[in-house]
């Protein structure tokens, strides 16, 4: 069973960027697709970027094409979202999660297995 821990959420101005990150432990992270959803104060969970094993394939929400970037370092078991041109709407708590059944990861939350605690991201205008 693997463990997630996310990190480097914090409050932007409108245009900015901020990374976060995802370090896993207790699984082998290689066998992982990994994801990034997000959730805003009233909202349902969305779904924002995903990953596969190898870190050769990404998918994007359209709301986020373009301005984030997801990549993974597996010899450090770490995932990363890189948030560039940072919007208010993007304000949420970003939720990294892991899914052991697919190789190049799904946009559906219903399919990861684990999840972390969340990072606040928030942009103000």
């Amino acid at each position: 069973q693997v463990q997630l821990v996310e990190s480097g959420g914090g409050s932007v101005q409108a245009g900015e960027s901020l990374r976060v990150s995802c370090a896993a432990s207790g699984g082998t992270f290689r066998n992982y697709a990994m994801g990034w959803f997000r959730q805003a104060p009233g909202e349902e969970r969305e779904f924002v970027a995903c990953i596969s094993r190898g870190g050769s394939s990404t998918v994007y929400a359209g709301s986020v094409k373009g301005r984030f970037h997801i990549s993974r370092d597996n010899a450090k078991n770490t995932v990363f979202l890189q948030m560039n041109s940072l919007e208010p709407e993007d304000t949420a708590v970003y939720y990294c999660a892991a899914d052991p059944d697919s190789v190049l990861g799904t946009g559906r939350d219903n399919d990861y297995d684990y999840w972390g605690q969340g990072t606040q991201v928030t942009v103000s205008s």
